[in-house]
């Protein structure tokens, strides 16, 4: 079973929940053998994810599947977790991730994730600035007329 959780009490104890939920097994009756850290290999190539998930709305519980691209695992559920708090006002607490695939580019099905298959893809500069032809650091001060009149006449 994968968690993800921000540290081990807290995996801990979403372990416990998940495992009454779906075994019908309690605390009093099992035993947490060894708890580890899973971490990627790091890579620099952006991939897509498939989140399934489920989760606990005002009006009942509501079950989802969405689209991530990350370059790891929890780079994309640490996304669908703010998203889902944002959008949908679900707390933390009461998403269960039901399941996560790796997708390849013809398996994604959302507008938002396929735009970032084309090769064509730019991304302009919004704000540029210009900069002086010489270097400011040799020049830190520059002599200037004070102005003592506030009004020109």
């Amino acid at each position: 079973m994968k968690i993800f959780s921000s540290n081990e009490s807290i995996a801990k104890s979403r372990f416990w929940y998940f495992l009454r939920k779906t075994q019908k097994i309690k605390k009093v009756k099992g035993e947490i053998v060894s708890i580890k850290k899973v971490s990627e290999k790091k890579n620099k190539n952006v991939k897509n994810f498939g989140i399934w998930l489920r989760y606990d709305s005002k009006s009942g519980t509501i079950n989802m599947y969405k689209e991530y691209r990350d370059v790891l695992v929890c780079g994309a559920v640490e996304q669908m977790y703010m998203e889902m708090a944002g959008r949908h006002r679900a707390k933390w607490s009461s998403i269960i991730i039901l399941r996560i695939e790796q997708l390849s580019t013809k398996e994604c099905t959302r507008p938002e994730i396929k735009q970032f298959h084309k090769n064509s893809v730019k991304f302009p500069i919004s704000h540029f600035i210009f900069k002086t032809p010489w270097n400011k650091s040799l020049f830190p001060f520059k002599a200037t007329k004070p102005q003592t009149c506030l009004k020109e006449n």
